[in-house]
């Protein structure tokens, strides 16, 4: 019998910290989007603001590791004691809710976001990142427990559960309130959980007399300077890459609904299988990378902003297979399990560098997603080099051959890249062209001996496949990139017309001949439910109506104001109101000079501006493809009813390719009592004007009865039957609303 109590088996105890790990890490991912959606109301829908949001864990995870491993040089009971010490002080915030931060001025928000992230989230986020590194430190004391290094899997495999926990069970299922309640019980069975592993940490089976004590990071064989940054090179390079990608799908490729689930989901899966005990997966994955890299890596300068299902696929196939690879060099480069916390505590300085690259210095030294390529890149000088791919030694070749070889298959590639690049240009060509990126691929692995090289294809094959395009949009100065989005302006000499595109969707277009630059056309054109209703604000309201609009874009709208109307503008990006300002788009300066443009988010201005200040106002904000979710709960309308007069009309911009918004605001307009008609635009001319969906919402039902009344070839119809459940800031979810036939590429 041990004098210290009941001694667990090995068996048992793996079992207890495995599920210790798994808990804590189920808690951790869960938490991100949790935090992330209680936020929403105040931060927008932007990639990059999910990005900030990765950056600040990313950070908090950093400091948790450090923790865990200046932890690790005290005796385990020590450190036991200390961590749940550290893990009922943090409970104090508990349950998790906003901090009340004010406001941040426009232009701050790269700092302000980390800032109230870290204030509502950051002590229970530190400790509970602390427990991984630390389980296993504690795991490893034990001589007869085994190499600990498969549990930071059974970690990832806890992460990647709460990662799509989140979305699947925890928003459709439970209001923020209930799932902030819901994870504090989940922290305090994590308590209960490391308590039991300390207490069965004091003594090992076999020498009850023997106390754990873990080990200064002095033993075990040493561990250089060039070890460690190859440590921090192997994790930065997949964490930027898991941003960058979700960057670049919903900047150019896919605005996917709940895109960003998925990089990250493959970023964490990739852990689970490079740090495997079964290495024949992370091996074969790892022999595939090379061929990955170069034809999915082909696609990483696109940005036609046609893209396709397939083509995202293909990114989220390239992000999977370089962060396995990289993560298994990592793994097979590991240190003896003394330096357990150090190599952790490296590695979350790489993923922390590698995420601050991608979304606070990215966004400010270029001009376009330019990390997604340069991070490629780098991962393929990173990758390991399979010895099966080195066929140089084959029957003992010469030198001399062996470098005539490597012309010859230069020669070659350069060819077929100078024919890739004239099929890219042409329409119809996408058989010969896929042709072609397969015959480079092969080409690429035989240069794979010479590293240079095979980066060199790599290389040509990216500007061949889009990157051209991309290369001369910047050069011209089109583009242009803030913290909300990139922005492209593209010219049509032939058919004398400017576009303005955010990611991959059109915010409005103005011809550049003179005497049509005050034509409206896009989403607001003739027979739009934008062009109906501002068309009769006059009748309704007088010349002098007070009309308020949410969302600049290209200032299209203010083409449709009468001569003395009272315009206000609520835009949250200063870049947007540039391109109207120096000349770029001249609608607003043509039409509304006098117009008042307010920066800053347009739900917090509205809550401040005096009951009924509006006659007419009109909600047209996007984020790419998607009306950000705050905007459009049963919270935001109430902000919006109360703006308006008692009889004015609320419109709302719901186009949208992948979800579907008629249900919410129909059941919304139920919950608040009003009238609702929906305007479906579907124009011949779709050069000049889109198909669009505008809803028209009012307290005084005989607004929308006159409205309907005004065109005979203008329908306003009932709204669909309206959702189950009512959205609002505390409890929404976009799932049940996904057009998944328009996902999948269905007509």
């Amino acid at each position: 019998m041990d004098p210290g109590g009941l001694i667990i088996p090995i068996s048992q105890r793996r079992a207890l910290f495995v599920a210790t790990i798994l808990v804590g890490s189920f808690l951790l991912f869960l938490v991100q989007p949790m935090v992330a959606r209680m936020a929403l109301p105040r931060l927008g829908g932007a990639p990059n603001v999910w990005n900030s949001a990765m950056v600040v864990y990313q950070a908090l995870l950093l400091a948790g590791y450090a923790y865990a491993h200046w932890l690790s040089r005290m005796a385990v009971r020590r450190q036991a004691a200390l961590h749940l010490l550290v893990l009922l002080i943090s409970a104090t915030v508990l349950p998790i809710a906003l901090y009340p931060l004010a406001s941040p001025e426009a232009g701050w928000e790269v700092l302000w976001v980390p800032l109230l992230l870290v204030l509502t989230v950051g002590p229970v986020f530190f400790a509970v990142s602390a427990q991984a590194p630390l389980m296993q430190r504690w795991f490893a004391a034990n001589p007869h427990a085994g190499e600990p290094w498969s549990l930071y899997a059974a970690s990832n495999i806890g992460s990647f559960i709460g990662l799509i926990a989140y979305p699947l069970v925890a928003e459709p299922l439970l209001s923020l309130h209930a799932q902030s309640f819901a994870w504090s019980l989940g922290y305090a069975l994590l308590i209960v959980l490391v308590a039991l592993a300390g207490w069965s940490s004091r003594r090992w089976r076999g020498r009850p007399d023997v106390p754990f004590v873990a080990e200064a990071d002095s033993s075990g064989e040493p561990v250089g300077w060039r070890r460690v940054a190859l440590w921090l090179a192997l994790s930065a390079v997949p964490s930027g890459l898991m941003l960058s990608t979700t960057t670049h799908l919903t900047t150019d490729i896919f605005a996917m609904p709940l895109l960003w689930v998925i990089p990250l989901g493959l970023y964490l899966l990739s852990f689970v299988v490079a740090f495997a005990q079964r290495r024949g997966l992370a091996h074969a994955l790892t022999f595939a990378a090379p061929a990955i890299v170069l034809f999915a890596g082909s696609f990483a300068m696109l940005s036609s902003n046609t893209g396709t299902l397939t083509i995202a696929a293909e990114s989220c196939l390239l992000l999977f297979a370089i962060a396995v690879a990289l993560h298994t060099r990592l793994y097979d480069c590991r240190p003896d399990p003394a330096h357990l916390t150090l190599f952790y505590f490296v590695m979350s300085v790489g993923g922390a560098l590698g995420g601050a690259f991608t979304a606070l210095v990215a966004p400010v030294v270029f001009d376009w997603v330019w990390e997604h390529p340069l991070l490629v890149v780098m991962a393929a000088l990173l990758l390991p080099q399979p010895a099966r791919l080195d066929w140089r030694g084959l029957d003992d070749m010469e030198p001399a051959m062996a470098r005539i070889a490597l012309g010859s298959l230069l020669l070659l590639a350069a060819f077929l890249t100078w024919l890739l690049l004239d099929a890219a240009v042409e329409d119809g060509q996408v058989i010969y062209r896929v042709f072609l990126t397969v015959v480079l691929t092969g080409v690429g692995l035989m240069l794979v001996p010479w590293r240079w090289a095979f980066v060199a294809v790599l290389v040509a094959m990216m500007v061949a496949q889009g990157g051209v395009r991309t290369i001369e949009t910047s050069l011209a100065g089109q583009r242009t990139r803030s913290y909300f989005g990139v922005y492209t302006v593209r010219e049509y000499p032939e058919h004398r017309l400017r576009l303005l595109v955010h990611g991959t969707t059109l915010h409005g277009q103005q011809s550049t001949d003179p005497a049509h630059s005050r034509d409206v056309g896009s989403y607001y054109g003739p027979g739009s439910g934008a062009e109906i209703v501002l068309d009769a604000v006059p009748r309704f309201y007088g010349p002098r109506a007070r009309v308020g609009v949410v969302g600049l874009g290209t200032g299209t709208l203010a083409c449709l104001a009468g001569p003395e109307a009272r315009w206000t503008f609520f835009e949250i990006d200063r870049t947007v109101l540039e391109f109207s300002r120096n000349g770029t788009f001249t609608y607003l300066s043509q039409c509304t000079p006098r117009a008042n443009v307010v920066i800053g988010d347009a739900r917090l201005e509205l809550e401040g501006v005096k009951p009924g200040s509006f006659d007419v106002l009109v909600i047209d904000a996007f984020s790419s493809d998607a009306i950000p979710l705050h905007l459009v709960t049963q919270d935001a309308i109430e902000v919006y009813l109360r703006a308006l007069a008692p009889d004015g009309i609320l419109l709302l911009h719901i186009s949208n390719r992948y979800i579907d918004l008629e249900p919410v605001v129909s059941a919304i307009a139920r919950a608040e009592g009003v009238e609702a008609r929906i305007r479906n635009n579907n124009p011949y001319d779709r050069l000049l004007q889109t198909p669009s969906s505008w809803i028209a919402v009012s307290r005084d039902a005989s607004r929308l009865a006159a409205l309907a009344a005004m065109r005979e070839d203008a329908r306003w119809d009932r709204l669909a039957p309206p959702a189950d459940r009512v959205w609002t800031d505390d409890h929404a979810s976009i799932l049940p609303y996904i057009r998944w036939d328009k996902l999948l590429g269905k007509p």
